[in-house]
C-alpha cells in the first residue's frame, strides 16, 4: 500500500483535526538508535523524537527485553486490584529521584491523565477549583487540561471544570515584559502575581500549574530563580504548585534532572510522562503524601502502571541513570546551541531551551513578525535532507527539537549542517516575498 493511499484512509476514518506533518506525510516503519526509516525506504536523524517522547532512541535493547521478559510470563494487565510488583518498584525508583518530601507517586498513561489528577488532588486539597496556569501554556487535552491551557489555537472548548486566572509567560521577545533583565522580569512577574491574587480570584486559590519550559509553547521559559521568587508568593497564601515536568524531565535540561531544579524551589506536586516509557504509555503524578491521599472516594487507574508500561519504565530509568544521560544532554546540547547560534541567520529572533531541548524562533527579515510560512519551509527542507525537526510556538513559527538523549556530537554536528541549509533556503524564500 502507498503512502497516498494510507493517508486517503487516515484521512477517512481519523478526525481531521489530527493533521500530519508534511506536504507529503511519511509513515515511520523503524528506528536504531537516533535514526528512523519511513515507508519507502528512506532514514532520518530524529531531532524530534515523537514530541520528545523517544527518550533513548530506538530498539533499545534493554527496554525490548524487559518488556519481553514480562510479556513470556503471560500476565499484559491484572489492575490495582491486585499487587503489581512492576508498578510498585518503578514507583519507588520515581520517588527516590523527584526530590520531593515524603513523595507517593500515581502512575497513569499519559502527560494528560498526569496533570488533570494534580489539578483533581489540588482542588480537593485545597477545597477550591481556581486555578492559576500561565499564558502561552499547554496540559493536554482532556477538559481540565484544556482548561488550564493558556493558547488559543489548542482550546478546543471554553467550558471549564475550573476558574483559571493566567499569569504572564516567560517570552521577553515581545510583550509587556519584553527586553527586561531577569531581575526585573521577576521583581515584574511577582508583583503581577500579587495583583492577580488580590483581583481576579476569591482568595482560595487551589495551586498553580506551570511548566519550567513550556514545551507546545515554542520553549519559552522565565529566567532562574522565578519560581523560587513565586513560591514565596503561593506560600504566603498556601497555594500549591505543579510543575508541570512532561517534557523537560528525566535530564533532558542538562543542568537537572527536572526543570523545577534550575529555580532552587522544590514543587508540592511535579508531573510526568512522554520520556519515560520511551513510547510505552506511562506518565504519572509525584505529590507529597498527605496532598495524594486527600482523595474522600474510591480511585484507581485500569491501565496506568500496567506491568507491560511499568517494565518498561524502569528499563528507561535505569539506562538514563547508568549512562548519566543528564550529562549527555549538557554536553551534545551545548554543540546544538552553539551551532545554531553560530550561524547568526538574519530570520531567526531567538534560540531558546536548555540542553537537548532547542528551540528558535522564525521571524521576517527585520522584523519581529511571526513567519510561520518560514517554519513550514524549514520542516520540508530538513525532511528532504533526512532530518526531521518538530514546530509549535504561540504563532507556529517555532521549529522545536528535543532529539534522543542518546545523541552523540557527531549525529548533532550531521543535524545542524542540514538545519544550515533549510535555514537558507528559508531566508531566501524571505527575501523573494
Amino acid at each position: 500500500m502507498s503512502t497516498d493511499e494510507l493517508l486517503n484512509r487516515h484521512r477517512a476514518v481519523m478526525p481531521n483535526w489530527i493533521n500530519p506533518l508534511y506536504a507529503d506525510p511519511i509513515e515511520l516503519v523503524s528506528g536504531s538508535g537516533c535514526r528512523v526509516t519511513d515507508a519507502a525506504g528512506r532514514t532520518y536523524l530524529d531531532f524530534f523524537g515523537g514530541v520528545l517522547t523517544t527518550m533513548i532512541g530506538y530498539d533499545i535493547p534493554e527496554v525490548s527485553d524487559a518488556v519481553r521478559r514480562q510479556l513470556d510470563k503471560g500476565i499484559a494487565h491484572s489492575s490495582t486490584l491486585y499487587l503489581i510488583r512492576k508498578q510498585v518498584e518503578l514507583a519507588e525508583k520515581i520517588a527516590k529521584v523527584s526530590g520531593i518530601a515524603n513523595p507517593k507517586v500515581f502512575l497513569a498513561n499519559s502527560g494528560t491523565e498526569a496533570n488533570d489528577t494534580a489539578l483533581l488532588l489540588a482542588t480537593q486539597y485545597r477545597r477550591s477549583n481556581q486555578i492559576l496556569a500561565v499564558r502561552n501554556s499547554y496540559h493536554g487535552r482532556s477538559f481540565a487540561a484544556l482548561a488550564v491551557t493558556g493558547q488559543r489555537s489548542w482550546s478546543a472548548t471554553s467550558l471549564s471544570p475550573v476558574n483559571v486566572s493566567y499569569l504572564h509567560s516567560g517570552d521577553r521577545l515581545r510583550g509587556v515584559f519584553a527586553g527586561l533583565s531577569d531581575a526585573e522580569y521577576i521583581a515584574r512577574s511577582v508583583a503581577d502575581l500579587r495583583e492577580v491574587l488580590a483581583t481576579t480570584t476569591a482568595g482560595d486559590v487551589a495551586c498553580l500549574i506551570a511548566e519550567p519550559i513550556q514545551g507546545v509553547g515554542g520553549f519559552v521559559a522565565p529566567p532562574d530563580g522565578y519560581f523560587k521568587a513565586v513560591k514565596e508568593v503561593l506560600d504566603e497564601h498556601g497555594i500549591l504548585w505543579i510543575s508541570d515536568e512532561v517534557q523537560t524531565g528525566w535530564g533532558r535540561t542538562g543542568e537537572h534532572f527536572w526543570g523545577y531544579q534550575a529555580h532552587d524551589a522544590v514543587p508540592d506536586m511535579l508531573t510526568f510522562a512522554k520520556g519515560i516509557g520511551n513510547g510505552f504509555t506511562l506518565g504519572g503524578v509525584v505529590a507529597r503524601g498527605e496532598i495524594m491521599d486527600c482523595l474522600n472516594a474510591v480511585s484507581f487507574n485500569t491501565f496506568g502502571g500496567n506491568p507491560i508500561s511499568a517494565s518498561a519504565g524502569q528499563a528507561v530509568l535505569d539506562y538514563v541513570l547508568s549512562h548519566d544521560l543528564q550529562s549527555n544532554a549538557a554536553r551534545v546540547g551545548e554543540v546544538l546551541h552553539g551551532g545554531v547560534r553560530g550561524l547568526n541567520c538574519p530570520i531567526v529572533a531567538e534560540v531558546r531551551g536548555k540542553g537537548l531541548m532547542l528551540a528558535f524562533e522564525l521571524v521576517r527579515p527585520g522584523t519581529l513578525d511571526p513567519a510561520p510560512e518560514l517554519a513550514l519551509r524549514v520542516l520540508e527542507e530538513t525532511k528532504a535532507n533526512g532530518l526531521l525537526v518538530g514546530k509549535g510556538g504561540l504563532y507556529g513559527n517555532v521549529i522545536r527539537m528535543g532529539p534522543p538523549l542518546t545523541l552523540t556530537e557527531a549525529e548533532a554536528k550531521e543535524g545542524l549542517d542540514i538545519l544550515a541549509a533549510a535555514l537558507a533556503a528559508a531566508h531566501r524564500q524571505a527575501v523573494a516575498a
